[in-house]
């Protein structure tokens, strides 16, 4: 992509908070730089929203959401079904958009807005098939009628690694369900989100629906909203730290929550497992996203008997991976987001060598501008080394040899998260034995992607609260009314 195309993108994004159905300037006018990645160097100054600001938001939610619940569901399902179309129309522009800011590859990039318009129209078919029931009371004497009612104005805050698809996930089924919305991108990723605000007014979606509001304070603008009371859900996809802060500022008004937190994903492979689809499984669990992604494979475990023959291939498949500008032809190794998450990698890194780890490729910080990591391999990873309980969120695989299918199946429950795991046999009974005994929302079984808007996304224990997508996800943005009826 030229220079030209790239700034013509980045000048036609809008850049403004988008209340009411209106683009405005943060009050008092502040700002705050987009950087791209690849480089270090700004790419455009978006509004910096104030406290004022975000309660301006709110304001326009509540007002809107009487109204908007009353539409019909077919209704909501059109405006949906516009605005996937014109994210497929319109997906070259935002794939660069996204790069630009995040540094993913523009081939992901592509990938992540047809993944993102997906949940629109999957939603779209959903908002028609809200459904309720009617029953005749146990004792005859009544009837009992049930109904599906928005929960209400919601406040959403979406992460940076997905910057548009994550904030489909859960604009889609608010809107399908009649609720209202405030939300809140990343400050490193913002212009995908004002952008899907834009397609979504173009859609038709009424004025005060969505709100968007950009800050470089996300604390100082989102808790009071959060403590304000007259939202009745909060939806959150980032760190388990964060979120742990958010469910108790929701505790205080008993918010609804869905909480999409961290992830530590055990990738296992038996002796047993098609070893070209384990390789293949393994690069797509590791490298989707350049490895910032909650569902990427974290720790690999492979038994003994193909563990030396796995970790060749894997280190000739990831050594083999062009790293360079998310823009550049044939780049699957795009930059990290930032430095401090280059300075996270390395350090996790440089722990597991320290205790005797070996690296088999990569290993080390890249020289130059941006914050590039390379695609790293490490064997022999000590079980007590920070990167076996820490979320990597960068481009390392590091392997460990295990024996028996008991051993394994501990290995990868021995942590506080429980988002997915991989599991790679091709023993059925054994495939569906350890499926059962892994803790995890998400197995990914013979495969290494199970991100589908048509399945319910979500972890267990410290991964989170809720299901996103599938037939269950427009649930989290519904209440259920039981009206008693007397004969």
């Amino acid at each position: 992509m030229s220079a030209v195309t790239e700034s013509g993108v980045v000048e036609a994004a809008s850049k403004e908070l988008f209340i009411g159905g209106k683009w405005t300037a943060a009050s008092g006018g502040k700002t705050f730089p987009v950087y791209d990645p690849s480089t270090g160097k700004v790419l455009c100054e978006v509004a910096d929203a104030s406290p004022e600001d975000g309660k301006a938001a709110l304001d326009a939610a509540v007002a809107a959401q009487a109204s908007f619940a009353a539409t019909s569901p077919r209704e909501r399902s059109e405006i949906l079904r516009r605005a996937y179309e014109l994210l497929l129309a319109r997906n070259e522009e935002l794939a660069l958009l996204m790069t630009l800011e995040m540094g993913k590859p523009l081939a992901e990039a592509r990938g992540e807005v047809a993944y993102a318009a997906e949940f629109f129209r999957w939603f779209s078919e959903e908002a028609v098939r809200i459904d309720g029931g009617y029953a005749v009371a146990p004792n005859g004497a009544g009837r009992f009628l049930v109904t599906k009612q928005p929960v209400g104005p919601t406040i959403l805050i979406t992460p940076w690694n997905f910057p548009m698809a994550m904030g489909g996930r859960k604009i889609g089924p608010a809107i399908a369900a009649g609720c209202t919305v405030v939300i809140k991108p990343a400050a490193q990723t913002p212009l995908s989100m004002l952008a899907v605000a834009d397609i979504l007014a173009e859609a038709g979606l009424p004025e005060g629906v969505l709100n968007v509001i950009t800050t470089s304070n996300s604390g100082g603008v989102m808790e009071p909203l959060i403590r304000d009371g007259r939202a009745r859900k909060l939806s959150f996809t980032g760190s388990t730290g964060v979120g742990r802060k958010l469910l108790e500022q929701a505790s205080e008004k008993v918010l609804r929550t869905s909480m999409e937190l961290g992830g530590n994903a055990p990738f296992v492979v038996f002796d047993d497992a098609d070893m070209d689809a384990a390789i293949d499984g393994a690069m797509q669990a590791k490298m989707r996203n350049i490895g910032e992604a909650c569902t990427a494979a974290n720790r690999f475990y492979v038994q003994r008997g193909v563990a030396d023959e796995f970790a060749r291939r894997l280190t000739e498949r990831m050594s083999a991976q062009p790293m360079g500008r998310g823009t550049e032809d044939g780049v699957v190794v795009g930059p990290l987001i930032d430095e401090a998450a280059v300075e996270k990698v390395s350090s996790l890194v440089s722990d597991a060598v320290d205790r005797g780890a070996k690296v088999l490729t990569g290993g080390s910080v890249v020289d130059g501008p941006g914050n590039f990591y390379p695609a790293t391999v490490l064997t022999d990873v000590p079980v007590d080394s920070k990167i076996a309980s820490e979320e990597i969120f960068g481009p390392v695989a590091p392997i460990s040899v295990f024996d028996t299918e008991d051993e394994a199946v501990e290995a990868a429950n021995d942590t506080e998260y429980g988002l997915v795991s991989y599991l790679y046999t091709s023993d059925l009974k054994r495939a569906l034995r350890v499926s059962e005994r892994l803790d995890a929302g998400m197995i990914g079984l013979n495969q290494g992607i199970v991100s589908n808007p048509a399945a319910p996304f979500g972890g267990v224990k410290q991964s989170g609260l809720g299901r996103e997508g599938g037939a269950v996800g427009i649930d989290e943005f519904l209440e259920i009314k039981y009206i008693a009826v007397s004969l």
